[in-house]
C-alpha cells in the first residue's frame, strides 16, 4: 500500500524583537546552504489549512496571520546567483544521465517518486517527473520524509531548521519551524485496531497449536514411545533366546494302490497329511511328548525369563498354549510337505523333540489304514476258515459212506458189476445157440441136451442175482444204487468245498494285496539340525510391531473420542 505524501508548507515563527546584530556579508555558499535547508515546494500553498478565528479574538498556531507571510522571510527581493530550482533542473532524461548521478541517489529518486505516485519507467525517469513536480529529490527533507514515511508517522527531522548560518556557526539562529500535530483519522484507527487484533488472534493459535503440539508429543510418548522403548529393552537384553529346528517330511503311498488319475499326485495322500499335521497340533501329542521326553520341565526352568516361562504348576491348557507357540506345523497342499518347526531354550533339545514328533506322525499315518487293512484281512481269513472246515467234514462223510458199505467207489462196484452181467449175458446166448441147434435134429440126443439146457439155467440165475443187487436192497438193507446215490452227493459235496475254498484263498490274496495298498510311508525330506544362533527373539522387527500395534491402537482411540465429543456436542 502507498500513501502518498502531503507536503505543507511550513512557517517560521515571529521572532521576538531584538537589537539587530551587525551585518553579516552573505555569500553565497550560504545562500545554497539555507536553499537546501527549508525548500518550499511551490504546490504547498494550495495545502495549507484554512486560517481559523479564535473566540477570543487572540490568533491561535497554525493562523496565517499568526506567521509572517513568504516575503517577511528574512530574504524577499534577494537573488543568488549560485542558487537553482526545480524549475531551472534540467528535464530531460539525457541531460540527466548527463549529471552523473550515483546509484543511491537514482534509488532515493525512485523510492520519492513511488511515494509521490508518479508513474516513473525507470530511475532517470523517476527524477525528471519529480523535478517537472518541483520536488527536489536529492533535498535533505525529501530524504528524511522518505524514511519517517517508510518506517512510520512523521517526525520532525533532527538538528537545527536555522535558514541562515552565520560563518563562525556562534551566530544568531532563527526560530525553528513549528509542524502540526498530526491525529490518525476514523479510517487509520480502525486499520491499525483491525491489524492489531489480528495480530492478537495470530499469536494467540500459534500459542494454541504449539501448546496442541506439546500435548500431542506427550499423548504420543506416552502412550507409545515408553512401551515401545520397554518393549525394545526388554527384546534386546532381557528375554531368552530360543533355538529353532526345521523338519520336512511327506506321507506317500504304494504306487500300486493309486490310479492312474491320481497317481503322482498330491490328492492321494492329502487327507492323511492333514490328518497327521492336526494329530501333532493336538493336546495329545503335547501330552505324549511330555511322557516320553519332558515338555513342561524344560519350559519352568528358572534360567527362562518370566515371559516365557511356564509355571511349576500349570495346568495342561496354559501348557498346551506354550506348546502351540513354540512348535509350528504348516502344510503345503501344492506339495505335499509337512513343515514343522520346533522352538526350544536349547538347540539339541529341538532337534529331539522333532524326531520324536516325526516318529509320533509316522505311527499316526500307519494308524489310519491299519483297522481298515485289518478289517479286509479278518474277513478273508474267517471265509477261508470256514470254507476248509466245511470241506473237511464232507471229505470225512465220504469215508464214512465207504467204510460203512465197504465200497470204495460205487461207480467201480456198478462198472464191475455191469462187466459180470455182459459176461454172463455173453455166455447166456452162447449156450441158448447151442441148444437151439441140437434141437434141430430130427433126432436131438436128450444125453446131450440136458447139460445145455442146466448151464443155461445157471446163467440166467447168476444174471439175474447180479441185476438184484444193483437195485434190491441187501441184507444190511441199502443198495448198490442208494449207496452210489450217497456217494456221488457226498463227492459233490466235497467237490464244491473245495471249490468254495480255492475262492476264499484268492480273496484272501486279494485282501493282502488291499492291505499293502493302504499301507502309508512317510519319508523325511529335511532331518532336523541344532543351530549354532538363536533364532528367536527378533528383536528388531518385534519391537517394529508393537509400535505399529500401539500406534493403531491410539489412533483407534483417539478416533473414537474425537467421533464421541463431536456427537455430544453436536446434539
Amino acid at each position: 500500500m502507498i500513501t502518498k505524501l502531503k507536503v505543507q508548507r511550513f512557517r517560521t515563527r515571529r521572532p521576538e524583537p531584538v537589537a539587530p546584530p551587525a551585518p553579516l556579508p552573505i555569500t553565497s555558499a550560504a545562500v545554497s546552504a539555507s536553499a537546501k535547508a527549508a525548500p518550499v515546494p511551490p504546490q504547498a500553498s494550495s495545502q495549507t489549512p484554512p486560517a481559523q478565528t479564535p473566540p477570543s479574538g487572540q490568533p491561535r498556531v497554525g493562523d496565517r496571520a499568526f506567521f509572517p507571510t513568504e516575503e517577511e522571510d528574512g530574504f524577499s527581493g534577494m537573488t543568488f546567483p549560485t542558487a537553482q530550482t526545480a524549475a531551472d533542473a534540467p528535464t530531460t532524461i539525457d541531460a540527466i544521465r548527463q549529471e552523473g548521478l550515483t546509484g543511491r541517489q537514482l534509488r532515493m529518486a525512485r523510492r520519492l517518486a513511488q511515494k509521490h505516485g508518479l508513474p516513473a519507467t525507470s530511475d532517470f525517469d523517476a527524477v525528471r517527473l519529480l523535478r517537472n513536480a518541483g520536488i527536489d529529490p536529492f533535498q535533505a527533507n525529501s530524504v528524511l520524509e522518505l524514511v519517517s514515511a517508510s518506517d512510520g508517522p512523521p517526525v520532525p527531522p533532527s538538528g537545527s531548521r536555522a535558514l541562515t548560518i552565520t560563518p563562525g556557526g556562534d551566530g544568531i539562529k532563527l526560530p525553528q519551524t513549528m509542524k502540526p500535530i498530526q491525529l490518525p483519522s476514523t479510517e487509520e484507527q480502525m486499520e491499525r485496531a483491525h491489524f492489531a487484533e489480528v495480530g492478537k488472534i495470530q499469536r494467540d493459535i500459534v500459542a494454541r497449536r504449539r501448546k496442541k503440539s506439546l500435548l500431542l508429543a506427550a499423548r504420543l510418548f506416552v502412550f507409545v514411545g515408553l512401551p515401545t522403548i520397554l518393549a525394545a529393552i526388554y527384546y534386546y537384553t532381557i528375554a531368552t533366546p530360543m533355538y529353532s529346528s526345521h523338519s520336512e517330511f511327506v506321507i506317500q503311498q504304494n504306487d500300486a494302490g493309486i490310479s492312474s488319475m491320481l497317481k503322482g499326485s498330491t490328492m492321494a495322500t492329502s487327507q492323511d497329511s492333514i490328518a497327521a499335521q492336526g494329530y501333532l497340533q493336538s493336546q495329545d501329542a503335547m501330552e505324549r511328548l511330555d511322557r516320553d521326553i519332558g515338555f513342561r520341565n524344560q519350559f519352568s526352568a528358572p534360567d527362562i525369563d518370566p515371559l516365557q516361562r511356564l509355571d511349576a504348576n500349570a495346568t495342561q491348557s496354559a501348557t498346551y498354549k506354550a506348546y502351540k507357540k513354540h512348535v509350528k506345523i504348516s502344510y503345503d497342499p501344492t506339495e505335499g510337505l509337512i513343515k514343522m518347526e520346533v522352538i526350544t531354550p536349547d538347540p539339541q533339545l529341538s532337534v529331539k523333540y522333532s524326531r520324536a514328533l516325526i516318529g509320533y506322525a509316522e505311527e499316526r499315518a500307519d494308524q489310519l489304514t491299519a483297522q481298515v487293512r485289518d478289517d479286509q484281512m479278518q474277513g478273508s481269513r474267517e471265509s477261508y476258515d470256514e470254507a476248509e472246515a466245511k470241506l473237511k467234514d464232507a471229505n470225512e462223510r465220504v469215508v464214512a459212506l465207504q467204510e460203512k458199505n465197504k465200497i470204495l467207489s460205487s461207480e467201480v462196484e456198478v462198472s464191475l458189476i455191469t462187466a459180470q452181467i455182459g459176461q454172463l449175458e455173453t455166455q447166456l446166448t452162447t449156450e441158448k445157440l447151442s441148444l437151439a441147434q441140437m434141437e434141430a435134429n430130427e433126432n436131438p440126443n436128450q444125453a446131450r441136451m440136458e447139460p445145455v439146457k442146466r448151464r443155461i439155467a445157471t446163467l440166467e440165475d447168476q444174471i439175474a442175482q447180479l441185476r438184484a443187487k444193483l437195485t434190491e436192497n441187501d441184507v444190511n438193507g441199502q443198495s448198490l444204487a442208494r449207496v452210489q446215490s450217497e456217494l456221488l452227493v457226498a463227492q459233490a459235496d466235497v467237490a464244491m468245498r473245495q471249490l468254495l475254498l480255492s475262492q476264499s484263498v484268492q480273496a484272501m490274496e486279494l485282501a493282502r494285496n488291499e492291505a499293502s495298498r493302504q499301507t502309508r510311508y512317510l519319508s523325511v525330506s529335511v532331518n532336523p539340525v541344532a543351530a549354532d544362533e538363536a533364532a528367536y527373539p527378533r528383536a528388531f522387527e518385534s519391537t517394529l510391531v508393537v509400535m505399529l500395534i500401539l500406534i493403531g491402537i491410539y489412533l483407534m482411540i483417539s478416533m473414537t473420542i474425537a467421533i464421541l465429543y463431536e456427537q455430544v456436542t453436536s446434539g
